[in-house]
């Protein structure tokens, strides 16, 4: 092999491992290093399509990425380093699905990534995604940002109460009825073209259609199915029928229920609630499991005080539980009971808290002293920043064993007040510091917390998106980059 090569290798999981030293945010490279024919190609032939698709993509960027860092480092490059000309991958498996390792390849982008943890990486999750705008371009773009950052799971969270943008063949009512209009649907080819583009990225679309809850839109189809369907969701008297207008359940609200004939006369007969969703997981989870498919539910199915069923009819070999309340406190309680876990705390994954609440006409925000500064008007706030995002550790107070069980940590994006205008902004680049704590760990090789040295990465990851056409929002005012450690509590 030429001097002007270099040589990495993909394993049986086409997660690429470079046998070259790890980079590191740092000077420009100037242009004269790579080759105007720079190529990158596979010691054997392959027909992986998704592997063709990333290796295009990685030798489009290093050839016409020229990144400025904010903050030039003075190294000296020497001049006299022939031009890279070549970079070639030894693919181990060429049948194998892409995914992010956590090895630091030569273009991945995400900066300081350590070799030795990455168990827990996970995505965000979009609600309903891109409301009002270019479906497919926006949740793709949201792909592409992950990859970007090594997150790995794209939970699409794709229907809810307010809307049914999914066009299923089998019940086309669902869409033409439940969508706000027919331009503002996901056909079966844009579902595809996502999956697609998430391959290509080594990211795994998860969509989800909740239920039994969240499922208002389905009424405008079938209303004889669905309870307190188009009721107003708190009414001056008598049980709220909502956790918030169109609502339901993973959040199960019981008032809603109860409104329902039919589930009347069943508790008038000593039946309860939590009994009607056993039967909803009966007749649902066989269906599911002989797909060969694992089931991921809410964790309120199995923690909720009000309506939950037994773990005898949630077999822990088919079922993971996703956490979202209660901090460590819900996480230690899954994986106690010998259950996977996807940890998603809203004290500090939610990316739309703090920003208030989208329910109009609501006295609460009529104060003269300031009464609701803490938590801006959100159930969940206050706004989780980036440094509150980093320092949170999944798995505080488990076992060894019982952090095995946790799967990853996941940011949520619940979009009923954001949509392509802003997205970018509020997913990033708070999701990069969960990729960074997960992939890397949020401590140094003492044991400390390293949020103080994290600032600066994170500015110069920041701006490095922004050239790629991502609007991240910046963390830090110019001056504080260009004046290391002047806007720390501690110089």
């Amino acid at each position: 092999m030429p001097n002007n090569s270099e040589q990495c290798t993909l394993n049986n999981h086409n997660q690429l491992v470079a046998k070259t030293k790890k980079p590191h945010v740092g000077p420009t490279i100037p242009s004269h290093l790579i080759a105007s024919t720079f190529t990158i190609t596979t010691s054997a032939p392959h027909h992986n399509k998704h592997l063709s698709a990333a290796v295009a993509r990685y030798q489009n960027l290093v050839k016409s990425e020229h990144h400025h860092p904010l903050v030039p480092s003075g190294a000296n490059i020497s001049t006299n380093i022939p031009p890279l000309k070549s970079l070639i991958l030894t693919v181990l498996d060429p049948n194998a699905g892409l995914v992010h390792d956590p090895l630091r390849s030569p273009f991945l982008g995400h900066p300081h990534c350590k070799d030795h943890v990455g168990r827990h990486a996970r995505t965000g999750d979009i609600l309903p995604a891109c409301i009002g705008q270019p479906y497919v371009r926006c949740s793709g773009g949201a792909v592409e940002a992950m990859s970007m950052n090594k997150l790995n799971v794209f939970h699409w969270h794709v229907t809810d109460s307010q809307s049914f943008p999914l066009v299923l063949p089998l019940e086309p009512a669902l869409a033409e009825k439940g969508a706000y209009s027919s331009h503002m649907v996901y056909s079966p080819e844009d579902v595809k073209r996502v999956v697609e583009f998430g391959l290509d990225h080594g990211v795994r679309v998860m969509p989800e259609i909740d239920s039994p809850g969240h499922t208002g839109s389905w009424a405008l189809a079938y209303p004889e199915i669905v309870t307190c369907a188009n009721m107003f969701w708190w009414p001056a008297e008598g049980d709220i029928l909502a956790a918030e207008p169109g609502a339901g359940a993973d959040e199960i609200v019981p008032g809603c229920w109860k409104t329902d004939p039919t589930i009347q006369k069943y508790l008038s007969k000593g039946g309860t609630l939590s009994q009607v969703l056993e039967k909803f997981i009966n007749n649902t989870l066989p269906f599911i499991v002989s797909l060969n498919r694992t089931v991921v539910y809410w964790e309120d199915v199995l923690l909720s005080e009000t309506v939950h069923v037994p773990s005898t009819i949630l077999p822990k070999e088919h079922v993971v539980l996703q956490t979202w309340n209660n901090g460590h406190n819900n996480t230690k309680r899954i994986v106690s009971s010998g259950y996977r876990a996807i940890v998603s705390s809203s004290d500090f994954y939610y990316l739309d808290c703090g920003h208030g609440g989208f329910v109009g006409n609501n006295s609460i925000y009529d104060q003269q002293n300031g009464g609701d500064k803490d938590n801006g008007g959100s159930w969940c706030g206050p706004f989780k920043t980036w440094q509150t995002i980093y320092n949170y550790d999944i798995a505080y107070g488990l076992s060894e064993e019982e952090e095995k069980l946790v799967l990853g940590g996941e940011v949520a994006l619940w979009t009923e007040q954001a949509d392509s205008t802003v997205l970018d902004g509020r997913i990033w680049p708070r999701s990069s510091a969960l990729a960074e704590s997960l992939w890397s760990g949020n401590r140094d090789e003492k044991g400390m917390k390293r949020y103080a040295e994290a600032t600066d990465r994170f500015n110069e990851w920041r701006s490095r998106m922004v050239s790629r056409g991502i609007g991240a929002e910046p963390i830090q005012p110019l001056w504080c980059v260009r004046n290391p450690g002047m806007c720390n509590t501690v110089h």
